[in-house]
């Protein structure tokens, strides 16, 4: 397995392709999960040699790394965490009870 950099992939010290397990170790997933982004097209890849083993850029790694850093800022922006939700399902309706410093006749 190649030295991976876990700074920038696509500096002049770091190799130019890498093989899918070098891919996974950066990602922290397994190749099986690599293989299917670069078979789905998500993950740009080339095929060489007679065997056709896979090699992705690491410019397009790094590439595919930002596209995933912008969904997920988007994502996170329209599906706001804990924010804007209500207490219950009837907050627009008075509570029943009286409040604790409230006396009852």
């Amino acid at each position: 397995m190649a030295n991976v950099r876990t700074t920038s992939l696509s500096g002049p010290a770091g190799p130019r392709f890498l093989q899918l397990a070098d891919v996974a170790e950066v990602l922290n997933t397994s190749s099986a999960q690599v293989y299917s982004l670069v078979r789905s097209g998500e993950l740009p890849a080339i095929k060489i040699g007679g065997r056709g083993q896979w090699r992705v850029e690491a410019s397009e790694l790094e590439k595919y790394i930002q596209r995933m850093y912008e969904q997920t800022r988007e994502f996170v922006t329209t599906h706001q965490f804990g924010r804007g939700l209500s207490d219950g399902p009837d907050d627009d309706e008075p509570d029943d009870e009286p409040a604790p410093d409230e006396t009852r006749a």
